[in-house]
Parts: structure tokens; C-alpha cells; sequence
């Protein structure tokens, strides 16, 4: 058995095992902590221990959230504007909505989460694991996913964003970070609290008028059915499932490779903090690296360098990324480099804890995820090449580090 073996022999005996995991669980409906997401768990641990030899679930853990969470926050946002107008209540509602706007800030920027904590019931989620490649290496990759599926809503059309694409596309073209689109949620309330401690009744105004938009907006979520998630996040699923078997076949020496797949990560981060509590202790940050994959099947596969919806974060350590890039080169796999996203994933937690991440994604022309939060997300709108690619990437980073020891030391 030999490190090496050419990306070819990846693709003729892989994409079935891609399309069989995909189109086996878009049927579960996968909302977060919900018992088609477990069932969805139980599937993959099963499938991963017929691939490698191993595959385990570990129950966690997560508080409930996030549209509830915000819409909550964002209504009384509003009804915090409403007593900033009179003078009597002005300063209190004033600093009220000073605290809406911190708690907004914390909940999706995965921090204390203190509101949550405090009104959101706690609910199990499933992580899956299993363990290839050397299992007395003491270099570890995770390569991250995620089973559960995302809610859908109106605010995920993105016939706007196609629009301006074919109207300004050199504008587009040189915009490599998401619109902030949590922004507005944060803007509202702190208009308010502005408008509160200056006296002007207008930013008090259009942020009780852009909090309740935003109450709309998120209980339109909260009820909305989940997706298939067929692109997110199945596609990445579909991955370790194929990588599993790859590296069954052709092991990378030196090299421990953990398939971590996490529940309840759309409602921006759930499972991956139960993960990290149980295991974060034993995995030493000068020889542990995180690869995740997260909604791997649009036409075009990118390089997430950092995320943030209120602060971007750039991931910790830039020489792994570089990695990523040499073992795509070498491995013919296009990547768009530079992107940069306004959303969470949960790369967000490894990075912050100081292990070297990467997360790879793909887009569409439009730099849009394909069927992003819809309904459409469905198996036979997958583009498997990009898939495919995603695979022989992620081999070839598993490959390059086996190949380079002295990496980590």
C-alpha cells in the first residue's frame, strides 16, 4: 500500500458512493435535534463503520435556536423603541435596547450566548465519528460536516443577489466577502438605542419599524419546514463517507484522520461545542488540523479564509491554507482563494481554540451557495463534479501532510 495513488482511480470508484449517501439521507427530515436528524446519525455511523471499520455516535447537548432566539430578540427590540418614544421611559428603554443589541451580537457570533442560555430548552443532537487511517499516529486531520438541514424562508431568495450579479459583474467579481446580512438585525436595535440617548425620535422610528421587519422575517424561518439539504450539507456527508473508503484502501501513514460529521449546525452551531468539550483536550494544537467541508456542491469550489457576521475572523493559521492550495495544485482541483463569509460555520470554533483551519465550500456564479436554504436543495440539483473535486482535495491535503512529517513540529 503506498501514500499515493492518482486522483483518477478517486473518481471512477467514488462517485457512487457520493450519490448513494446523498440521495439515502435528503429524504430524512434533518432539523436540528429532531429524531430524523438521529436517524440520519445512525444511518452515516452505519455507513462509516461498513467503509472504514469504525463509526461511532456521541450524543450532546445544544440550546435551541436560532430564528426563535433572534425573533424574540428583535421583537423586543421593538417594543423597546416604543417606550424610548416617551420621555419618561426613554433612558431605561434606551439602555434596554443597548442589551438587545450585545445580545444579538453574542448569539450569532457564537459567543456566551447568554440570552439563549437563559430561554432556549436544551435538546440532544448526534455527532459522528469514526477514526482511518494510522490509528498510532500522533498527527490528526479532522475533516468536519454536518448531517442536520437547514430551515427554509423568504429571506433566502436570492434573485436579488443574481440580479445585481448580471447587472455590475465586474463589481461582483472583485467582491470576495459576503454582504453582512446580520447587520440589519444588529442595526435596528442599536438605532434605537441611539435615537434614545440623543432624543431623536427618528432612529427611534425606523428602528422600531426595521426590528418588527425583522420579527417578521425570523418567525417566517422558525416555521418554516427544513430543506433537503442535499447541497448543504449532504454533499460534504457524502465526502467523508467516499474519504472513509479511500483511506481504507489506501491508508496515509503517520497520519490519524478523524470524520467528524455534527448535529444542529444550522442553528449556528450546536454540535460541534459538544465535540470540542469531549475532545479538544486530547488533540494537541501543533499536530491536530481541521478541514472543513461545508455546501461542496455548487459549480465551483472556493477557499474560505475567515467568517464573521458582526467581527470577520480570519482562521487561525495562514501556512495551512497554504497547504490546501499546494495539495490542490498538485492535485489538478481549481480553488477559488480569498473568500471570506459573513455567515457561521463551525470552522469558527476549532480556529478560535487555535487549531490551524481551513473551510472549503463552492459557489455558483453569482459567488452564491446553489439552493442555499431552499426547498430545490435536492439531490438531482447536486453538481457531483464539484463533489468529486471536494474529494480529491481533501485526499490530497490528508496525503500532503502524510508526506511532509516535519509539518507540526
Amino acid at each position: 500500500m503506498t501514500i499515493d495513488a492518482p486522483p483518477t482511480a478517486i473518481a471512477s470508484s467514488a462517485e457512487a458512493t457520493l450519490r448513494e449517501v446523498i440521495e439515502a439521507l435528503a429524504p430524512f427530515e434533518r432539523r436540528a435535534g429532531s429524531d430524523g436528524e438521529r436517524q440520519a446519525a445512525w444511518w452515516l455511523a452505519e455507513r462509516l463503520q461498513r467503509a472504514c471499520g469504525q463509526g461511532w455516535i456521541e450524543e450532546e447537548q445544544f440550546h435551541d435556536g436560532y430564528a426563535r432566539v433572534i425573533a424574540t430578540l428583535a421583537a423586543s427590540g421593538a417594543l423597546a423603541g416604543v417606550a424610548a418614544l416617551r420621555p419618561r421611559t426613554r433612558r431605561a428603554a434606551g439602555a434596554a435596547a443597548a442589551l438587545i443589541t450585545a445580545a444579538i451580537a453574542d448569539d450569532i457570533s457564537n459567543g456566551p450566548r447568554v440570552f439563549r442560555r437563559a430561554t432556549a430548552p436544551l435538546r440532544p443532537t448526534w455527532n459522528v465519528i469514526a477514526s482511518c487511517g494510522d490509528s498510532d499516529a500522533t498527527r490528526t486531520l479532522v475533516v468536519l460536516a454536518h448531517h442536520d438541514a437547514a430551515p427554509t424562508g423568504a429571506i433566502f431568495d436570492d434573485q436579488a443577489q443574481a440580479f445585481l450579479g448580471e447587472l455590475f459583474p465586474g463589481v461582483l467579481e472583485r467582491i470576495d466577502t459576503s454582504l453582512p446580512l446580520w447587520w440589519g438585525a444588529l442595526a435596528m436595535p442599536a438605532l434605537v438605542a441611539l435615537g434614545a440617548a440623543r432624543g431623536r425620535r427618528f432612529p427611534i422610528h425606523l428602528g422600531v419599524f426595521g426590528s418588527l421587519v425583522g420579527t417578521a422575517v425570523f418567525v417566517d424561518v422558525a416555521r418554516r419546514p427544513v430543506c433537503p439539504g442535499a447541497n448543504d450539507n449532504l454533499s460534504a456527508v457524502a465526502v467523508l463517507v467516499a474519504l472513509a473508503e479511500r483511506l481504507q484502501a489506501h491508508p496515509v501513514p503517520g497520519l490519524r484522520v478523524l470524520l467528524v460529521s455534527c448535529g444542529a449546525e444550522e442553528v449556528l452551531q450546536g454540535g460541534i461545542h459538544g465535540f470540542a468539550s469531549r475532545h479538544f483536550s486530547s488533540l494537541d494544537r501543533e499536530r491536530t488540523w481541521f478541514l472543513n467541508l461545508d455546501t461542496v456542491g455548487s459549480p465551483r469550489l472556493a477557499l474560505v479564509e475567515g467568517e464573521g457576521p458582526v467581527v470577520m475572523e480570519d482562521y487561525h493559521d495562514r501556512t495551512f491554507r497554504d497547504l490546501v492550495v499546494r495539495a490542490g495544485e498538485t492535485a489538478d482541483v481549481q480553488l477559488r482563494r480569498g473568500m471570506r463569509s459573513r455567515a457561521s460555520t463551525d470552522a469558527v470554533v476549532p480556529s478560535r481554540a487555535g487549531y490551524p483551519t481551513a473551510t472549503i465550500t463552492s459557489i455558483d456564479r453569482y459567488k452564491a451557495l446553489s439552493n442555499y436554504h431552499k426547498m430545490s436543495d435536492t439531490p438531482e440539483n447536486v453538481d457531483y463534479r464539484t463533489v468529486m473535486q471536494a474529494l480529491i482535495l481533501t485526499d490530497a491535503v490528508a496525503r500532503e501532510l502524510g508526506r511532509n512529517p516535519w509539518i507540526g513540529r
